[in-house]
């Protein structure tokens, strides 16, 4: 059990049967009435994300989430995407796009990757997300041609990178280049290697 103020950043905790991973949190005071903690909450099973106050007499329990390294093997369609244990080939089996979400636009076949498992009540266990890190390098597969002198002024171009994202990028970016993409916010960080 987490007390009101024990409800901080990158914790897992459960609120009406369902988990959250804790995004912010902030323990205030005003003039005469009791603390709170103002929090912003993420779904881990839609995505979702809340705000709630916890009072000084609330708790919570702490979710019960364990990772599990996973190999992404191929998808069919938006979603149903394989996967298999990492070291088990012969352990595949499907997630949907609820739990693999925006993650599928970062890792490419062959790929390992962290899955958040949640144990519930019963001792059984879900896969109800990808963890990736926050920044990955991906290949641009598809690049609009710069035009001449205006590579080194600002603005961008779109291109499309191995796994299908498209990204905003500075006009000097051209096919073949592996680029830094941040995974929390789809955004062009850095050149990776030069072609």
């Amino acid at each position: 059990m987490l007390n009101y103020n024990e409800i901080k950043e990158r914790k897992y905790i459960i609120l009406d049967g369902e988990p959250y991973e804790v995004i912010s949190s902030q323990v205030s005071r005003k003039q005469a009435n009791k603390p709170v903690n103002k929090t912003k909450l993420k779904s881990l099973q839609t995505g979702r994300v809340i705000e709630y106050t916890f009072h000084m007499s609330d708790k919570v329990d702490e979710a019960d989430i364990s990772k599990k390294k996973i190999v992404y093997i191929y998808s069919k369609g938006d979603d149903e995407h394989w996967f298999h244990s990492e070291g088990d080939k012969s352990d595949r089996f499907p997630l949907d796009g609820d739990a693999v979400g925006k993650a599928i636009h970062y890792i490419l076949p062959q790929q390992a990757v962290d899955a958040l498992i949640f144990t519930d009540e019963d001792d059984k266990e879900h896969i109800i997300g990808l963890q990736l890190p926050i920044k990955v390098e991906l290949e641009v597969v598809e690049a609009p041609p710069s035009i001449r002198g205006n590579t080194s002024s600002g603005g961008g171009k779109v291109v499309v990178t191995s796994t299908g994202l498209k990204v905003n990028v500075p006009f000097f970016i051209k096919k073949g280049d592996v680029i830094v993409v941040n995974t929390e916010t789809g955004e062009y960080v850095e050149r990776a290697t030069k072609s």
